[in-house]
Formats: C-alpha cells, structure tokens, sequence
C-alpha cells in the first residue's frame, strides 16, 4: 500500500512536470532533489571560507582591510538585490535553460532569437570560468598546503600547478556524472562541513592568535592600504570582486531545477537562502580575518605560502594546526567545484536541447542508468581544461578567469531582467513575487551589475598595459561574444538561419489539456501565458 507520504510526493511531481510540460519540455531527470538540497547546493556552491581563501589574494591590495571588510559589506547589499530579482524569474520560469530561456520570452519578438543566442553562450562561458576559477583556486591551495608542509622548500611551478588543477577536473567529471539521488544527499555532508568550517575559522584564530598579530576595532575596520596604483576610489570598488565571486551563481538552483520537488518554491528557497546567508557568513569572516592577520598586510599578500589565508592560520595556530584546517579548506572548495560542474553541465544540456550549441546531437543525451547528462559534464570539464592553459600566460591572466566568471555571469542576469520591463511581453509571478517592488528591486540588481561589469574589464593594476599585466577578460569575454555573433550570422550555416530559441519537446496539445484540466494551478504557473501565446 502506497504512503500519504508518497502520495502527496508523486503529486507534488506531478505538478512540477505539469509545469514543465507548460515551459514547452517534458520530464526526462529524476526529480531527486528537496528544497534543502537545492539549497545546501547553492550554499556549497558559494562556499563562504574557502572562496573567501581563493580571492583573498585579490582582495586586500584594494584598500586593505577597509576594502577586504566594507567592500564585501556594501558589495553584498548589492548582491541581496541581484538575488531577489533572480528569485522571482525562477520561481515564474523554473526550467533548466535559465537565463536564455527568460531571455527568448521576455525580449521583443523581433530581438529575442540572437539575444537568448548570445546569453545562452555567455552563459556557457560563465560556467567554464566559473569552474576553472574554483579549481584552480583548489590547485593553489593544495601546492600552499605542500608549501607550509615542506617548511617552505618546496614551491610549485606553474605546470605542477596546472597538472593538480587538471586531475581535479577529472575527479569531478566522475563525480558530477553520478545519479542525481546520490548528488542531491551529499549536499547535507557538504553544508555540515561548511558550517563546521566556519567555526572553526571564528572560534580558532581569536583563541590561537599571538596578542602581537592582534589588531585594534579602529584598525581592523579602518585601515586602508592601496597598493594598486589606482586611485583609492575605485580601488575600493575593485575590491568588490572577491564578494561578487564568491557569492555567485544565483542561476545555479535554476539549472537544477528540473530535478528539484517544488521548483517554483524550491528554487527561490535556495537562492535567497544562500545569498543571504553567505553574505552574513562572509561578512564574520573577513572581520574575523581583520582582527588577527596582523598589521602588515604585505607580509601576508607576499608570503612564499601564495595564499594570504594559509599565511594568516600559519602565523596564527602554526604549521600543524593550518595543514589540518587548510586539509579542510581545500575539501570544501573541491565540493563547491563539484556543485558547479554538475549546475553547469545541466545548463549544456539545456542549451543543446535547443540545438544551439556545436555537438548538440551528442551533448543532448541523459545516461539511462544514472539519469544524469554526462556528455555535457565531460565537455564542460573539456573546455574547462582548455581555459586553464590560460596560467601560462602569467599570474594576471589566471585573474582573468576570476573575474571573466562574474562578467559573464552578470551579463547573463542583467539581460533578461531588464528584458522583463522593457521586451513588452507578459509577466506572470510564480508563489515568490516582490510585487510592487519588483521593478525598483530589478533596477538596482541592474545597476549594480551594469556598472560592475564595466570596471572589472579594467586591468588589475595602475600604470601602462602590456601583455603581461593586460585584464584578458576583455580578450576572452569579448571572443565568446564574436564567436558567437560569427556562428549566428555566417550565411547558410548560421544559427539565424535556424535557430528558433527553446523548442518544444511535448506535444502542444498535451499543455492545451493541462491547462483546461487544472486551470486554477496554471494561474500560479510561471510564464504560462507567454509560453501559451508563444
């Protein structure tokens, strides 16, 4: 005899495949994951403590402790508003395309072909920096725990570097490929462990630090220290990178959501969730860190380690203490890089759904024992490893694949919700809706991201550009975007000859009965009336 409890599961499901079935798709993942998982994958994909340790070394030359501290404050505030706007798309559109799909529906008729074409590639690409952004965070942190276990003797060179990063990219290739059942319950042990991880970082280094590393309220929150050779203004506002890198991936939950129970509530859930809660969690962090990193910020940032927070437990609880605390560090950060591969490749999968990207015959394809889009992780992880050769090229050029993350992901958010105020087309709230103030929420998150993908294509530092100190995010972002124009408009074989946005994979007629038949659950459906008229 079949539960309540499986009963009211099989029909919460069964709306959310209505659901889909009305976005134009049909039901092909298994719908594994529950609110909390869907949140604690957002959560772990922020990371908190060891993204902080990935950026941080990007962070202090911007200002020093003020920029480390109230840049991530006043950054975060920002980032609370991206988050609410991103919410409400969600929970209107949950489906696996994301960002290119409310782009297609928002936009004008007549702009909505090439500009869901270009943020389905941007988007793509977001995804392959992300990802090699937080391995190669995960290599670095592996070669500073080398370091400090050596006493110093050993330092890594740029191909050892690059070999770790590239066998982490292959354990999450296989990682990322298994049953959605399985990556949904690992999502409780990773927030375990990021919480433990925090308080471990809170509660170890005000009770090791020696009182001569100690800093003043006065110091910790006053301090600032420019060594950019910009101005201090907008060294502050550089600053901002480390928040908006690590509080990121606001689409990620999206990605999931077509194996998510709940989706319209579930994805909201886990977006505000982990966007509020790392903010706060980030804020105690970086304090934290001002209070006892001592007062000589460059003995930190120019510590043989490489990693201003491995120096910092270093001088703190000592060598034993940091390889078990940093032993951690690169766990965590090695789970968030999974995270981000298995968001990522669903987005692949979608794209390819609609047959815009090159392969999309072999990357449209759900492995029938795991239920889960292997092709498109091993093609991820692919361009991913490509991407990363871009080390070689010098420690700045590494910069680049950080902050091409977040100006790929910023364009990719901005567009279609500016899309929704101004392409003219209907807007049907899902059960998270701002209301009236939807539009003031929208154009703040637009404003903010605007802006800031603006001045994180300005090189790193002060002074004349050469190709060793150039930002190649301009050079790699602006690829993505010719490329993908090249493929759009090249005659005969270009996507504007055949490419119609999201394409249907259920009979229309099926979402004809669907809503005659549950008329008053359609009404809370997300796009249903522009998918309808579509």
């Amino acid at each position: 005899m079949t539960s309540p409890t499986s009963l009211e599961a099989n029909a919460r499901e069964m709306n959310d495949e209505d659901l889909l079935a009305k976005l134009g798709y049909k039901q092909e993942f298994k719908r594994d994951f529950t609110k909390l998982e869907l949140f604690g994958m957002c959560f772990t994909i922020v990371g908190v403590v060891q993204s902080i340790a990935a950026v941080l070394l990007y962070s202090l030359p911007y200002g020093g402790l003020v920029g480390m501290v109230w840049g991530w404050f006043v950054c975060c505030c920002f980032l609370i508003f991206v988050g609410l706007a991103m919410a409400e798309l969600g929970s209107a559109a949950p489906t696996a395309g994301g960002l290119y799909y409310w782009t297609f529906t928002f936009c004008s008729p007549r702009y909505r072909n090439l500009f869901s074409w270009l943020i389905g590639y941007v988007n793509t690409a977001a995804y392959i920096a992300g990802m090699a952004s937080v391995d190669w965070g995960v290599a670095t942190q592996v070669m500073a725990a080398a370091n400090i276990g050596s006493d110093g003797s050993f330092v890594a060179t740029t191909g050892q570097t690059y070999g770790v990063f590239a066998g982490l990219i292959i354990m999450h290739a296989i990682m990322a490929s298994l049953a959605t059942k399985v990556i949904a319950k690992l999502q409780y042990f990773y927030v375990f462990l990021n919480i433990a991880l925090f308080l471990v970082v809170i509660i170890a280094l005000p009770a090791a630090t020696p009182k001569v590393l100690h800093n003043s309220a006065s110091f910790a929150f006053g301090h600032f220290e420019n060594t950019s050779g910009w101005n201090n203004g907008f060294a502050f506002i550089l600053s901002f990178l480390a928040p908006a890198w690590t509080v990121a991936g606001f689409d990620t939950s999206v990605h999931i959501s077509e194996e998510a129970r709940n989706a319209p509530r579930a994805v909201p859930f886990a977006i505000m969730g982990a966007t509020v809660l790392s903010s706060v969690l980030g804020w105690l962090t970086v304090v934290v860190l001002a209070f006892y990193i001592g007062d000589d910020l460059s003995a930190v940032t120019s510590n043989a380690i490489g990693q201003p927070m491995a120096t910092i437990f270093f001088n703190s609880v000592g060598k034993e203490g940091t390889l078990a605390i940093w032993a951690f560090m690169i766990i965590t950060l090695w789970m968030t890089g999974m995270d981000y591969l298995i968001a990522g490749s669903r987005q692949l999968f979608a794209f390819s759904r609609d047959g815009a990207l090159p392969f999309s015959g072999w990357l449209y394809n759900v492995n029938p024992h795991t239920k889960t889009p292997v092709h498109a992780v091993l093609f991820l992880a692919f361009l991913t490893l490509l991407l990363g050769l871009l080390a070689f090229a010098g420690p700045l050029a590494i910069t680049a694949v950080f902050t091409m993350s977040v100006v790929c992901q910023y364009i990719g958010f901005v567009t279609p919700i500016v899309a929704r105020w101004v392409g003219g087309q209907p807007f049907t709230p899902g059960p998270f809706s701002l209301g009236p103030f939807s539009a003031p929420v929208a154009f703040v998150a637009s404003a903010y991201m605007i802006f800031m993908i603006i001045v994180f294509l300005f090189p790193p530092l002060a002074g004349p550009v050469s190709e060793r100190s150039m930002n190649y995010t301009v050079v790699v972002v602006g690829g993505v975007l010719v490329l993908a124009l090249a493929y759009y408009f090249v005659p005969r074989w270009g996507g504007r000859e055949w490419f119609v946005g999201p394409v249907e994979t259920v009979e229309r007629e099926r979402g004809k009965e669907l809503d005659a038949g549950s008329k008053d659950e359609d009404e809370k459906s997300a796009g249903s009336d522009e998918i309808e008229k579509r």
